[in-house]
């Protein structure tokens, strides 16, 4: 089954992954290292995210590093700014109602 970035990015571990390896490359290892759930785990977490794209492995002698696709995560981002808009014209909106408000008072 293809998942796509929104799919990957609504598990809690998958996101703090993300953050992990946004830091640093890190190994499958060196990431279980940093949760309580088994290598297994991590790993299909870590296969999940790779999936979708969000991360990339680079084959360094006789480990896999993985890092952050930041091409990737700019979906992520376009599609928040898109809300991130709208949200800003309604606190504006409230802004006026509420400066209204005041000079009523007065």
């Amino acid at each position: 089954m293809r998942r796509d970035v929104f799919q990957a990015i609504a598990d809690p571990t998958r996101r703090a992954i993300l953050c992990l390896i946004a830091v640093q490359a890190m190994t499958p290892n060196a990431v279980a290292e940093h949760f309580d759930s088994s290598r297994q785990a991590v790993s299909k977490h870590i296969r999940i995210l790779t999936e979708c794209e969000l991360l990339e492995q680079e084959q360094q002698g006789r480990e896999i590093y993985y890092h952050i696709n930041a091409d990737k995560m700019q979906e992520v981002e376009q599609w928040v700014r898109q809300f991130k808009g709208l949200l800003e014209k309604r606190f504006n909106q409230l802004d006026d109602v509420l400066h209204k408000l005041k000079m009523q008072k007065k």
